[in-house]
């Protein structure tokens, strides 16, 4: 039986300088990084649901590592390889997402709940970190735990 990992997801908070021009340009600019960052938070989710390995090749890191509730730790290759394995849950939900934005980094966090193949319902807790480089946002770490 395939072992389950639950993703990471995120709501977002922002801290900018206080200068007022500043602070005006981090408010935008804010609130871009949140809007894009909810969507790859969902992609993500998405793509854990769907088996969608062509979505997670576009959105992590060359060096992404995720560290698995069995305590293994996949490099970006052993993730894909994982994640391409149909998935027996449905339902996969994220919630009490936070999002919390540092400039080029950002860290989500979330709730996940899911029905198992034999009908139980069941969850977990995600950490996404996420870098912006060279203008994208990209997946570096996953950390999973469920219950």
């Amino acid at each position: 039986m395939r072992k389950l990992f639950l993703p990471c997801l995120a709501v977002m908070t922002f801290a900018y300088p206080p200068d007022a021009a500043l602070a005006q340009t981090g408010s935008s600019m804010a609130a871009r990084d949140l809007q894009e960052l909810t969507k790859l938070n969902e992609d993500y989710i998405n793509s854990v649901q769907y088996s969608d390995v062509k979505r997670f090749n576009e959105i992590l890191a060359d060096d992404f590592l995720c560290s698995m509730p069995d305590a293994s730790l996949l490099d970006r290759k052993a993730f894909l390889e994982y994640s391409a394995k149909p998935v027996t849950i449905t339902n996969l939900q994220a919630y009490e997402v936070n999002v919390r934005v540092m400039g080029d980094f950002a860290i989500i966090h979330a709730r996940t709940s899911y029905t198992a193949v034999d009908g139980t319902t069941s969850g977990g807790r995600y950490t996404d970190v996420w870098a912006r480089r060279n203008g994208k946002w990209l997946a570096v770490s996953a950390h999973v735990t469920r219950k």
